[in-house]
């Protein structure tokens, strides 16, 4: 039997804008490293966290990671235990999927240690253990697609991996800021008139349905947040800034990525998206931030074991 295994997971675009805690999108050239080794003891140990800039929590159960293992561990019945290590490369509060990353990478990796390993789909149930710990709910949209790659929509139980044109690319920036999960959940409290509901829903439509026959028309007429971004904009600094320079730069949309404060827009090709990536970095710089820029396939691939033995 296999007694040690690291796996990586990609960070993350969540909502897309259009699809709140059901839709989202890896984003290649950042991520989580996680290393779970078996142990004798029926328990899970977090042994180590390196590269936050925050204590995070090493008991178990309030750690994604941990948490997502227990719940691996009580399903399976296993006669066995979990040590973990976590190597973070996301920054934390940054809306791309850090808290999520860090459980599906411990997840593929505690997976390679069993006798029986369990399909992607179905180490999903777990994962949204482990997210719960962070951000207080059960959604996958940041879940999803770490778990499949890809653009993926992810209801309570399924897992939908969403056709996308090969060239159609996504730029990522993250301003140096923080803006917590919950704080950003709690802007989102308050009345909402069915029409809001009517349009998000006619614009997540549009969006599906744009991926599926490859028409960036309808993206572009549908990738526009008219429910959450309005509430939570006001909390990031510089971002309607931000958002009108990728669409002057061609965007077919941006919007907030996760709870932000990181913003996303979806491009035609790579070379319109790396174009636009000054620009948007541009914005922040005026509104006093630094920022990091990534430029990824929407179709990126999701999280890989890295080695097992």
């Amino acid at each position: 039997m296999r007694q040690q295994a690291s796996a990586f997971s990609p960070a993350s675009v969540g909502n897309v804008g259009v699809g709140f805690d059901i839709l989202g999108h890896v984003i290649e050239g950042v991520g989580d490293t996680v290393a779970v080794r078996r142990i004798e003891a029926p328990e899970v140990r977090i042994a180590a966290i390196r590269g936050a800039t925050v204590d995070l929590p090493l008991d178990a159960p309030g750690n994604t990671a941990g948490a997502a293992l227990i719940s691996l561990r009580a399903a399976l019945a296993l006669p066995f235990g979990f040590e973990v290590e976590i190597e973070k490369g996301i920054p934390l509060g940054s809306g791309m999927g850090g808290s999520a990353a860090s459980c599906v990478a411990a997840l593929v990796a505690a997976n390679a240690l069993l006798e029986a390993p369990l399909t992607n789909e179905q180490l999903y149930p777990h994962a949204l253990v482990g997210e719960a710990v962070a951000s207080g709910g059960r959604h996958g949209d940041n879940l999803g697609p770490m778990l499949l790659g890809g653009l993926v929509l992810s209801t309570a139980d399924r897992l939908v991996r969403v056709p996308v044109p090969e060239h159609w690319h996504s730029v990522l920036v993250h301003p140096d800021a923080i803006l917590e999960t919950r704080r950003a959940r709690a802007a989102l409290q308050g009345a909402y008139e069915l029409k809001e509901f009517v349009a998000q829903s006619a614009n997540l439509a549009l969006v599906l349905s744009g991926c599926h026959a490859g028409d960036a028309s309808l993206v572009r007429d549908g990738l526009r947040d008219v429910l959450i971004e309005p509430r939570r904009a006001p909390l990031i600094v510089g971002f309607d800034a931000a958002k009108q320079a990728a669409l002057q730069a061609g965007a077919m949309g941006a919007s907030i990525s996760g709870a932000g404060p990181s913003v996303f827009a979806w491009f035609e090709s790579r070379g319109e998206a790396e174009a636009a990536a000054p620009a948007i970095r541009a914005a922040f710089a005026a509104a006093g931030f630094d920022s990091q820029a990534w430029v990824s396939p929407i179709n990126a691939p999701g999280a890989e074991l890295l080695s097992a033995h």
